[in-house]
C-alpha cells in the first residue's frame, strides 16, 4: 500500500513537470518573437530568465526520475549525486545567456528603437498566468521535497518578473520612454546573475561534502552529544547525496551497552527531524583515549 502511494505520489509529480515544462517552452517561445518583434529587450530577458528555470524544472524532474533507480555494484549509492554535476553545468550556461543578453540590451541602447508597450503588456501579463500556474502545481508537493520546493520558489520569482515587465510596459505606454524597457531588461539580468551566483556556490558547496545548508550540523552534534547514554562523539560527517538527500555517519562512545534500539531511536529523529534517511552510526562502548564530545 505504501509503495503503491509512494508511486502515485511519483505519478502526479511527474505530471506536475511535464505540464510546468510544456507550458513554459511554449511560453518562451513567444516570448521571443514578440520580444523581437516588438524591440522589447525586456521580453527577452524575461524569456531568458524563464529558459534558466526550465532547466531549473527539468533538472528537478530529473532528480525524481534518478531517486527511483536502485543502486549498482558499481554505482553504489545511485545516480542522484550527477543532479549536482548537472545544476553547475545549468549555472555555466546561465551565465553564458546573461552575456549575451547583456550586449543585445547595451546594442538597443546605442540604436534605440520604438517599443510596442501593447504587445509587452499582453505577453507579460500572459506570464504571469502561466508561471502562476506553474508554481501552483508545486504547492503541496514543495512542503516535502526540497527539489520541489525550490521549482515552487523559481516560479513564484517569475511571477513577479512577469508583473515587473507589465509595469514597465505601462510606463512606456503613459510616457512614451522607450529607456525604461532596457531598465527593465538589466534588473531582469541583475535577478538571473543573483539567482545563477547563488544556485553555482551551493552546488560546488555540495560537490565537494559541504553540510547541506538546510541542515544544522551544531544542532544534530548537541542532540547526540546530549543523549543520556553518550560520552563522547567523533567523527561525525554530513554530506549531500543528490540535491534532495542527505547522508551521516558518526561514531557515539558510550558509558552504558546499548542495543538496536537505541540506534533506532537516533536514526528517526535524524529522519523525522532533519530528513537525513541514510545514516551509519558505529557506537564504542567504554572510554577510548582522544575521543571527545567537540572532536571531529
Amino acid at each position: 500500500m505504501d509503495h503503491d502511494h509512494q508511486h502515485g505520489k511519483l505519478g502526479n509529480i511527474s505530471n506536475a513537470f511535464k505540464a510546468g515544462i510544456a507550458l513554459n517552452v511554449i511560453f518562451i517561445i513567444l516570448e521571443i518573437i514578440f520580444g523581437f518583434l516588438s524591440n522589447s529587450m525586456a521580453l527577452v530577458a524575461d524569456a531568458g530568465h524563464n529558459f534558466s528555470d526550465v532547466l531549473a524544472l527539468v533538472f528537478s524532474w530529473i532528480a525524481v526520475r534518478l531517486s527511483e533507480r536502485k543502486p549498482t555494484l558499481r554505482f553504489t549509492y545511485g545516480f542522484r549525486r550527477s543532479t549536482i554535476l548537472i545544476t553547475i553545468l545549468n549555472t555555466v550556461l546561465l551565465f553564458a545567456a546573461v552575456a549575451f543578453l547583456f550586449l543585445e540590451t547595451i546594442q538597443r541602447i546605442k540604436e534605440p528603437a520604438p517599443v510596442d508597450s501593447k504587445t509587452v503588456i499582453i505577453i507579460a501579463g500572459i506570464g504571469i498566468v502561466i508561471n502562476g500556474f506553474t508554481a501552483w502545481l508545486f504547492y503541496e508537493g514543495k512542503k516535502h521535497d526540497l527539489n520541489i520546493k525550490s521549482a515552487f520558489l523559481h516560479f513564484v520569482a517569475d511571477t513577479l518578473v512577469s508583473a515587473g515587465v507589465v509595469i514597465a510596459g505601462l510606463l512606456m505606454y503613459l510616457t512614451g520612454i522607450v529607456w525604461i524597457d532596457s531598465l527593465m531588461s538589466f534588473i531582469i539580468i541583475a535577478v538571473i546573475i543573483y539567482s545563477a551566483w547563488n544556485l553555482l556556490v551551493e552546488s560546488v558547496s555540495l560537490a565537494l561534502d559541504a553540510v547541506p545548508e538546510d541542515i544544522d550540523i551544531k544542532e544534530i552534534r548537541d542532540y547526540l552529544s546530549g543523549l543520556p547514554e553518550v560520552s563522547g562523539i567523533h567523527d561525525l560527517h554530513i554530506w549531500a547525496m543528490s540535491t534532495s538527500a542527505a547522508a551521516l555517519t558518526v561514531h557515539l562512545e558510550t558509558k552504558d551497552l546499548t542495543n538496536v534500539d537505541f540506534l533506532n531511536r537516533i536514526q528517526g529523529h535524524l529522519k523525522d527531524k532533519y530528513g537525513i534517511e541514510h545514516t551509519t552510526i558505529q557506537v564504542e562502548y567504554g572510554s577510548q583515549p582522544g575521543n571527545c564530545i567537540d572532536c571531529n
